[in-house]
């Protein structure tokens, strides 16, 4: 292997030989070896972006709502952008759910571009991959929990005795077991948020996306509702993304990205989680 040279890509690190082994932080042939060995089994990300930009043009006006931004979000983490009203965060999370185009960067979820794939190819992606928490909790007014619940499952073609069973599987794994031939108005807020928490993760998506998941509850049934959602997150092992202007919010977070005029303005990681 005498002046064999090897460039390990997504590495800091580069390993050349000639008599003996070293990498260019001068590694002996063993630590080379883990070195490369751990480059190898690194997870991909489940959310990465490079060089995010979106600018909004509002009659003559040019409008910056996010201005490159970098971001790496783990598999499994439970991650919380943090902003006041007007930050961007909200804009970014519509960019890393493909529901709008960035004006320039990439975004990569799972390992594929969504920003270059068309619309259609996006919707196939969003059906499979994504789940979503709404602030408004977006339920069928016309269909009781266990047939909203369902929805996801029916656009994937699951048929109605197994996707009604899914429904209410998760839907008892809530605490929904008494409800679950109940419409929304029928059910009180917290309740159903409970549901909408159900729809978004019966498909099994890889990463749940939530807005403001609490803007509509008060205190009590916040805390309540969080605690569901967390601890759906870390039994099934998805990844989550969590939209708030609430630090009691973002305390359940694994890590808060802080996001201020477009910008990414701080990076804290929940070490007691």
């Amino acid at each position: 292997m005498h002046n064999a040279k090897f460039i390990i890509h997504n590495a800091k690190f580069i390993i050349r030989t000639r008599d003996t082994f070293f990498g260019v932080w001068g590694l002996s042939l063993v630590e080379t070896g883990v070195a490369v060995e751990r480059a190898v089994r690194a997870p991909r990300p489940a959310i990465m972006t490079k060089g995010l930009r979106k600018v909004y043009a509002i009659g003559a006006e040019r409008v910056i709502a996010l201005d490159c931004v970098d971001l790496r979000v783990p598999k499994g983490q439970i991650c919380c952008l943090l902003g006041t009203s007007g930050s961007g965060k909200s804009t970014l999370l519509n960019m890393l759910a493909g529901l709008e185009k960035p004006t320039r960067g990439s975004i990569v979820i799972h390992g594929k571009r969504v920003d270059r794939l068309s619309e259609r190819q996006l919707a196939i992606f969003r059906q499979i991959n994504f789940g979503f928490v709404f602030q408004s909790y977006n339920l069928l007014p016309t269909l009781t929990a266990v047939e909203n619940v369902a929805l996801p499952l029916a656009f994937k073609g699951v048929g109605k005795s197994k996707r009604e069973k899914q429904a209410v599987d998760i839907l008892k794994s809530v605490g929904l077991g008494d409800r679950l031939d109940h419409k929304p108005t029928q059910m009180s807020g917290g309740q159903q948020q409970r549901v909408g928490i159900a729809r978004a993760f019966v498909a099994k998506p890889n990463v749940v996306f939530a807005d403001e998941p609490t803007g509509n509850l008060d205190t009590k049934t916040t805390m309540e509702v969080m605690e569901r959602m967390v601890s759906m997150t870390k039994a099934r092992g998805k990844t989550l993304l969590i939209v708030t202007h609430d630090m009691e919010i973002a305390g359940f977070a694994d890590r808060i990205v802080h996001i201020r005029d477009g910008n990414i303005d701080g990076d804290q990681a929940l070490n007691d989680k």
